[in-house]
């Protein structure tokens, strides 16, 4: 990338528009070299791991180059657009290409107390106060290992076989290196812990995380291979003779595996990004990190739907969005205002159980994007009107792929609807922070014994899983309970509420 020594030129940068995101994909270019822009005009669209998001460029001027095609994904602090603040021409229009790899010398940042330098929208990813130091490189040389390591994982994958690798000559090495020559593999302890109980030697395990951190998901891939290669047979010892032979041969080095073939007519490979690598990352850390428990109550839920149909024609309610999620919120609320304990997250850091005295009530909704979980802040504060408006908006908002960083940040509880795919229940993974996540399954006429007669009901089946190390077997079984009898006898809403 050419850097502009004109004064008149200013570069912008791509902004941090979430807290802590490190990377966003531009998605679309709303200007081209030769426009002229103005302060706040939107000039592209960016994806980050949680949002689209509409950049507004903060300066008048004329566009003179764009760093980036769409379509690349670009790291926080880095030149997105070069605009000429002086008003004069630009030059010809270009098709932008990529960047070339030359990085500029970053500013110095200015003294701030919490070392975050501020941008357009949020503020700047942390300088990192450590250094870690640069990891060592195997003994085996790459272009011996790296060959073989993706043929065993093609085999993995089901898209190949691993070619007999043919055994390497002896020859003289150097003696090897002693435990105190090599560096130690970074890791957190709760990772460390789970390498020991897996049997994974850390030094073999090919980090995956930042400055070459192992994480939770390369243990459980190290641990995993070995058990799946196949086994290969044992070579025969040679004899004295044989070696001598041997060491004085020249070292050849093994035959280098093909590389697996893909045939694209019948795959198609999707890179993971935005909010689909968000979603993946979330789960994964969720489901190796808390101790999910998973309830479930079957409910006969028809006095809620005809209060439902009763709620629609009342005048309070008069263009509000009524259905079944409504009143399936309103329960939830009233289960953790009898329950307040299960309203919690674990801080891992400080050992400590924070509990909430509010709820910010997440909704799962599938997007074109992928899965996403927006909240209603302060739910519990909200009258029935109020909660219907504040439902209705956060759909609406969703599905026009407009929902706001800070719209899926802070939640406590969520409530993910299967039902409207016809699913009866499921097995829901927290969300990453939060306590609880109930999902609700299809509403369907079923037998049902009422009043000591068999007699066509509507019913659903409630799934409530739980973080163990704040919630106990007791706890979430009261929420559950809890839930289930306000949907059952709608009433409690106002006794209990």
């Amino acid at each position: 990338m050419t850097t502009m020594t004109e004064a008149s030129v200013r570069e912008f940068k791509m902004p941090d528009v979430g807290e802590g995101l490190t990377e966003a994909e531009i998605l679309k270019w709303y200007v081209q070299p030769g426009d002229t822009v103005t302060d706040g005009q939107v000039v592209c669209e960016v994806e980050t791991a949680k949002a689209a998001v509409e950049l507004p460029i903060p300066y008048d001027g004329v566009v003179r180059e764009l760093r980036f095609p769409e379509g690349t994904t670009v790291d926080v602090g880095m030149s997105i657009i070069a605009v000429d603040v002086s008003g004069g021409s630009a030059p010809a229009a270009a098709a932008p290409e990529p960047a070339p790899v030359v990085e500029e010398e970053p500013e110095e940042p200015k003294a701030q107390g919490s070392g975050r330098q501020p941008v357009l929208v949020g503020y700047g990813v942390a300088t990192s106060s450590t250094k870690r130091r640069p990891r060592k490189s195997a003994e085996i040389p790459a272009q011996e290992s790296a060959p073989v390591s993706a043929a065993v994982q093609a085999e993995l994958n089901g898209h190949g076989t691993v070619p007999e690798a043919a055994p390497a000559p002896s020859a003289p090495v150097s003696a090897p290196a002693t435990a105190a020559d090599r560096p130690r593999p970074l890791a957190k302890p709760p990772v460390r812990k789970l390498a020991k109980d897996l049997g994974v030697d850390l030094a073999s395990v090919v980090p995956s995380g930042p400055d070459g951190i192992i994480t939770r998901e390369d243990v459980h891939a190290a641990a995993a291979a070995p058990a799946q290669a196949p086994a290969r047979p044992t070579a025969p010892q040679p004899t004295p003779a044989a070696t001598a032979q041997v060491s004085t041969a020249p070292v050849t080095t093994a035959a280098a595996a093909p590389a697996a073939s893909y045939d694209s007519g019948r795959e198609t490979r999707i890179p993971v990004k935005g909010v689909r690598k968000a979603t993946a990352q979330a789960m994964v850390g969720s489901a190796f990190t808390a101790p999910h428990v998973t309830e479930f109550v079957t409910v006969d839920v028809t006095r809620t739907m005809k209060l439902v149909e009763e709620l629609k024609g009342d005048k309070d309610m008069q263009g509000l969005r009524v259905n079944p999620l409504l009143l399936i919120a309103k329960a939830l609320l009233v289960a953790i205002k009898r329950n307040p304990d299960v309203n919690a997250s674990w801080d891992e850091a400080n050992q400590e159980i924070v509990r909430k005295h509010y709820v910010n009530l997440g909704i799962a909704a599938a997007t074109p994007r992928g899965l996403i979980v927006p909240n209603i802040k302060d739910a519990h504060d909200k009258t029935l009107p109020q909660l219907a408006e504040a439902l209705g908006e956060l759909v609406a908002t969703a599905r026009e792929g407009k929902t706001s960083p800070a719209a899926m940040q802070g939640g406590t509880v969520t409530i993910t609807n299967v039902g409207v795919f016809g699913v009866d229940t499921g097995t829901p993974i927290l969300n990453p922070g939060e306590s609880a996540i109930l999902a609700v399954g299809a509403i369907k006429l079923q037998p049902w014994v009422h009043k000591g007669k068999v007699k066509p009901r509507q019913v659903t089946t409630l799934a409530l899983s739980f973080d163990h190390r704040l919630v106990d077997g007791e706890l979430g079984s009261k929420v559950l309970a809890d839930v289930a009898a306000v949907l059952e006898q709608p009433k409690r809403l106002i006794t209990w509420g």
